[in-house]
């Protein structure tokens, strides 16, 4: 019998990922490659698996993500809105828990655009006199 497969996609910033989670072992893997190997930083490891942490799942579930767009940054949290997701879909039970840390929320906060006639979305060119 072939294992179920959940899927969910994230999304932060300009990063979209697409999750894929199936009983397993525990092994992530991020566009063919292993956690490990493709963010180089503890504390984007650290948010990649916040919602197997919360729900006490981990090391139960296999996944696999597509990422695109954005930065590290982004990226590493959209695959952690995306890994929440589909933990919800695997057991509703775990809405509460994920919802009470805030994983099910996406963040909405994104770069403010630059304004003409200044040097960026608020800072202005310098001021001078004479």
């Amino acid at each position: 019998m072939a294992d179920i497969q959940y899927n969910a996609t994230g999304r932060r910033k300009a990063s979209i990922a697409q999750v894929f989670l199936t009983p397993g072992t525990g092994s992530i893997i991020v566009n063919k490659k292993p956690l490990n190997q493709y963010f180089p930083h503890e504390t984007m490891k650290m948010i990649v698996q916040q919602p197997f942490n919360v729900v006490a799942v981990s090391g139960k579930y296999d996944v696999n993500v597509r990422v695109k767009g954005g930065g590290y940054s982004g990226q590493a949290a959209a695959i952690r809105h995306g890994i929440s997701r589909a933990l919800v879909s695997v057991n509703s039970d775990f809405r509460g828990k994920l919802k009470k840390e805030g994983l099910l929320t996406r963040d909405p906060r994104v770069v403010e655009r630059k304004k003409y006639g200044q040097k960026g979305a608020r800072a202005r060119f310098q001021f001078s006199k004479r």
